[in-house]
């Protein structure tokens, strides 16, 4: 029996966008929540959040039933965090702050066994290996791993092409905020010239052969973002939806009682 399909990773063949949201609220209910709203794909975030392995545990035990890829966001590409995550059962990582080629390399080994890789075997232990049931784990898990590398900086995107050349490379996603802020543009996100560099990175991309993502909560930019290529797409974050809904609530309501 081989390692479950990442219906994610197979789901990037298409030019059909596959749409997705943030998960920040750290916790397994309110992922299971989103799990049940219809999304393709839901992106436990460990970089900006306040989620560790326990909580991701928890958040990719919470959507587990229902018809929704998880992906999972590490905070840095070191390579024992990377093992942790895929003995969870993640199955595509969302690896920030890669700005060459050899950073990408270095993240691809860290995701397979030897003689290919520096992963470290210890699936048995974990819900990857289905707690040792998935008799051809060892054998078949590298199939199902997708990896996906964020370009957000200046170089990142000089770079780009190379990062893409990288074999186990399965997409790039374009960080549009820290890249503004790496062109010294910020607070301006949608600068005309962020704009520019986040529409040719995502026609490279996929230019290059591999899938482009993106998040943007503004549907105008959304739809741009689409035009030029973006094939998987955040529209937005769990914690902003809930904010702006209770920020909304509160001012209509004060407008109509004071």
């Amino acid at each position: 029996m081989p390692a479950p399909l990442n219906r994610f990773k197979a789901a990037l063949a298409s030019d059909t966008p596959s749409l997705g949201l943030w998960l920040a609220m750290g916790t397994g209910y309110a992922a299971e929540i989103a799990a049940s709203t219809g999304f393709d794909w839901l992106l436990i975030d460990g970089e900006h959040a306040p989620n560790d392995l326990g909580t991701i545990h928890e958040q990719l035990m919470a959507v587990s039933g229902h018809d929704v890829s998880p992906i999972v966001r590490i905070p840095h590409n070191d390579p024992a965090l990377i093992k942790q995550v895929l003995d969870l059962g993640a199955q595509t990582l969302l690896c920030p702050m890669v700005n060459s080629a050899d950073e990408a390399r270095a993240i691809v080994e860290a995701t397979r066994y030897p003689p290919n890789g520096i992963r470290g075997v210890g699936h048995m232990l974990g819900r990857a290996s289905a707690f040792n049931g998935i008799p051809d784990y060892l054998e078949t898990a590298e199939n199902q791993i997708c990896l996906i590398v964020q370009a957000e900086s200046v170089a990142a995107m000089e770079a780009l092409e190379e990062i893409c050349a990288v074999d186990g490379i399965d997409g790039v996603f374009i960080g549009p905020a820290d890249l503004c802020a790496d062109m010294g543009l910020l607070p301006n996100i949608t600068h005309p010239e962020v704009r520019a560099a986040v529409q040719d990175g995502l026609r490279r991309i996929r230019a290059a052969g591999k899938a482009a993502g993106i998040i943007d909560g503004d549907p105008a930019l959304i739809q741009q973002d689409i035009d030029a290529g973006a094939n998987f797409v955040a529209l937005g974050a769990d914690v902003m939806l809930l904010a702006d809904a209770m920020r909304g609530l509160v001012k209509t309501w004060k407008a109509r009682t004071t």
